[in-house]
């Protein structure tokens, strides 16, 4: 079987090479990869056998869609357009469109497992029509975990279903990550504890709160065990905003997601506005002491 695969980052780099592996011949295009196998979207169809599959791998919004566009008329009856980047769920539709005016099918697909998707593979969340599940599935089988496929591949639904799963995943993911960052502030703090990477490390095995992310806090704290050569500042790359977002056009709590990206934004902020305020308030209503804006926080 053959696979386009447009984007040659961090993860489509590792993924055609994954996908080799499993027998699947992958031709790779990027603008600026030097391993790029073709040189432009129009040698990629032509080269390609129909009916012609085409993977797109780059960064959700203008570049995803400007590739859209390109597909949409350079491919043809039969073929099928896979968006494997972080695109919002509402724009899969009118991709999917643009592409069946031109007689292509479209699947949009949520992947995880960044970095480490070459060696333990990637966890899909596939939406669109059933026919084209079908028809990609030796590319699916190829990229996802080894063992049952339905611990490592779901078809969720219609056109957006499997970007609404990765945008909900990367929500929790949000939860998670802050839970694990929060328990390790206390536990340094507290002078009681001697060894804050070795309590990480034991919770590990047999504790309720394992998983892949306590094991990277614990790599992490291998390398660099105060984490002092890092910034406490965290960007968000959209999916933790719509996942709250979706929360409140569903009516559904989500406290700790919420909290976890509100976290994220106050870390960027050097000098909080909102809390000049609060000190101000309470200085104004309790002569409670404030500290001058040239203080040293330190």
């Amino acid at each position: 079987m053959q696979l386009g695969l447009v984007g040659l980052g961090r993860m489509g780099a590792h993924m055609r090479d994954r996908l080799r592996v499993a027998g699947i011949e992958v031709l790779g295009y990027s603008r600026t990869s030097p391993t790029r196998d073709v040189t432009s979207l129009a040698e990629m169809a032509e080269r390609l056998a129909p009916p012609r599959s085409v993977w797109i791998m780059v960064p959700a919004g203008e570049a995803t869609r400007n590739t859209v566009t390109q597909l949409a008329d350079l491919l043809g009856n039969g073929d099928v357009v896979i968006d494997g980047g972080n695109s919002h769920y509402t724009e899969d539709q009118a991709h999917a469109q643009l592409l069946a005016d031109h007689g292509i099918g479209y699947l949009d697909c949520g992947v995880s497992g960044g970095i480490w998707g070459r060696t333990n593979g990637y966890g899909l969340m596939v939406g669109g029509a059933a026919e084209y599940v079908e028809q990609l599935m030796p590319v699916f089988d190829g990229l996802r975990p080894e063992g049952p496929r339905e611990e490592g591949f779901v078809h969720a639904g219609g056109v957006g279903a499997g970007h609404f799963a990765k945008m909900v995943h990367n929500g929790i993911e949000y939860g998670v990550m802050q839970a694990y960052a929060e328990g390790y502030e206390l536990l340094a703090a507290a002078d009681l504890i001697t060894d804050v990477p070795a309590v990480l490390k034991a919770w590990q095995r047999g504790t309720v709160v394992r998983s892949w992310l306590l094991e990277l806090l614990v790599a992490a704290l291998d390398n660099d065990p105060d984490l002092a050569q890092l910034r406490g500042w965290v960007q968000d790359s959209g999916e933790g905003r719509w996942t709250v977002e979706e929360a409140i056009n569903h009516a559904v709590p989500a406290p700790v997601i919420s909290a976890a990206l509100f976290a994220r934004f106050a870390s960027r902020q050097p000098d909080s506005p909102a809390m000049r305020a609060v000190a101000a308030l309470r200085q104004q209503f309790g002569g409670h002491a404030v500290q001058a804006a040239s203080a040293d926080p330190s």
